[in-house]
């Protein structure tokens, strides 16, 4: 019989069971709370903590199991389509961060990625609500922001409208930006609290960190 690489194996440390399943509850929990009480970025901003903290404790895999049992979770308590909408992007930035900030990647590079991922998962909620709803969502985003720069231009003085091109890019911009800012909130929030659970993350750029002194 062929022995698997060690590697391979399926994890044998009764510890690292229970935390990946504990942690995958309470993102669960998180996430059914924050849907029936949102409470804007409060709870949103820990989503992808726990996973990223399986990877920090333990190894990829651990990360991984968290991400897939808290997705089996939501989908029992809430349906596949919003086990579907916690796995992109929270489930995946969560094991992206864990790889990340096992290695010391500095905050440029995790804020920049994270945050790529959050605005691919932006433009699949978007895809898949369409889907969902047989609608295009994204139309009607593009209402709301052109209301939103019309309001802006009439407020500097200007009766021009802008054009399509300008008002797509803005949307663009605008969701970059919501998942920067977002992306930042969750560094922040790991920064503090990861290192009193003695998992440490890379310490932020100065300018930051003398921001919070």
């Amino acid at each position: 019989m062929t022995n698997l690489p060690q590697e391979n194996l399926p994890p044998t440390n009764p510890r690292e069971m229970v935390e990946t399943a504990f942690l995958a509850s309470t993102t669960a929990m998180l996430f059914l709370i924050n849907f029936y009480f949102p409470l804007g970025p409060l709870l949103r901003m820990l989503f992808p903590l726990p996973t990223a903290l399986a990877y920090l404790r333990w190894s990829g895999r651990a990360s991984w199991m968290a991400m897939v049992v808290t997705a089996l979770l939501l989908a029992i308590l809430m349906g596949p389509t919003r086990s579907i909408q916690y796995i992109v992007p929270h489930g995946l930035v969560g094991v992206t961060l864990g790889f990340l900030w096992k290695r010391n990647f500095p905050w440029s590079g995790s804020l920049s990625i994270a945050t790529m991922i959050g605005a691919a998962g932006t433009a699949f909620q978007f895809a898949f609500l369409s889907l969902l709803l047989g609608e295009n969502v994204w139309n009607y985003s593009i209402v709301q922001v052109t209301s939103l720069l019309n309001w802006l231009i009439q407020l500097f003085g200007s009766l021009e409208q802008p054009d399509f091109a300008t008002i797509q890019l803005f949307a663009i911009a605008a969701i970059i930006f919501s998942n920067f800012a977002y992306q930042l909130l969750v560094h922040l929030v790991a920064w503090i609290v990861l290192d009193r659970l003695g998992n440490s993350i890379p310490n932020p750029p100065k300018w930051i960190e003398s921001l919070l002194a």
